[in-house]
C-alpha cells in the first residue's frame, strides 16, 4: 500500500476508502478558481460491487492498494463458487458466486483469466471487451418473419441469453460485448 494524493488518482487505480478495497470507475478533477481544487470520484466497491461517489480535496492523502493479477485457469464450478487454478503456483482456490455476478457468464472451462486478488482475496476478474460464444440453445426463425430487425432470443454455452438477429442458428458462434452483454456479430468459423 501507499499513500496518493487524492488529485493524482486516475481511473481504473484500486484505493482504500472507509476500510473497503475500491477501483476507481470515473474521476473528475475540479478547479473552482476560488478555493482549493478537488476530486470527485466513483468508485466500485470491490467485496460487494456497490457504487460509492465521494469528493477530496485534491492535497488530501488516500491509500492506494495494490492487487495482483494472477493468471488463473477456469476449472468448473459447484453452483456456489466457482473453482480456478493458479498457473504458476498450481494452488487451487474457489470464488463465490456473488463476487462474478454477470462475469460467470464469460467463463469457459480451462481459459485462462486475470484474477484480481488484494490480501488473498478474490475481489473481480479481468474479461476481454467482447467474447465469442456458441449458441447452444435457438428457436427456428418463423418463415416468412423477414421484418427488418426481427430478433430472438438465444443461449449461448455459459448459459447467457442474448437477444440476437432472427438468422442466428444453433452451433454458431457470436461475438458478445462483455460490458452490455448485447449480440455485436456472427463469427464464421
Amino acid at each position: 500500500m501507499g499513500t496518493i494524493k487524492a488529485g493524482a488518482i486516475d481511473n481504473s487505480m484500486f484505493i482504500q476508502e472507509k476500510g473497503d478495497p475500491y477501483s476507481v470507475v470515473e474521476r473528475e478533477f475540479v478547479n473552482p478558481g476560488k478555493g482549493s481544487s478537488f476530486v470527485r470520484l466513483k468508485l466500485k466497491n470491490l467485496k460487494t460491487g456497490a457504487a460509492l461517489k465521494v469528493t477530496h480535496k485534491a492535497q488530501d492523502s488516500m491509500e492506494q492498494i495494490d492487487v495482483e493479477d494472477i493468471a488463473s485457469q477456469y476449472l468448473y464450478t459447484d453452483g456456489e463458487s466457482f473453482h480456478f487454478m493458479n498457473n504458476d503456483t498450481f494452488d487451487q482456490y474457489e470464488v463465490p458466486a456473488n463476487v462474478l455476478g454477470d462475469k460467470k457468464y464469460f467463463l469457459i472451462e480451462g481459459n485462462t483469466y486475470k484474477v484480481v486478488q488484494w490480501e488473498g482475496e478474490t475481489l473481480d476478474i479481468k474479461l476481454p471487451p467482447k467474447m465469442d460464444l456458441i449458441v447452444t440453445e435457438a428457436a427456428e426463425g418463423v418463415k416468412g418473419d423477414t421484418v427488418t430487425g426481427a430478433t430472438k432470443i438465444v443461449t449461448v454455452e455459459t448459459g447467457l441469453n442474448v437477444k440476437v438477429p432472427i438468422f442466428i442458428k444453433q452451433g454458431e458462434k457470436i461475438r458478445i460485448n462483455v460490458d452490455t452483454m448485447e449480440y455485436q456479430e456472427r463469427i464464421n468459423n
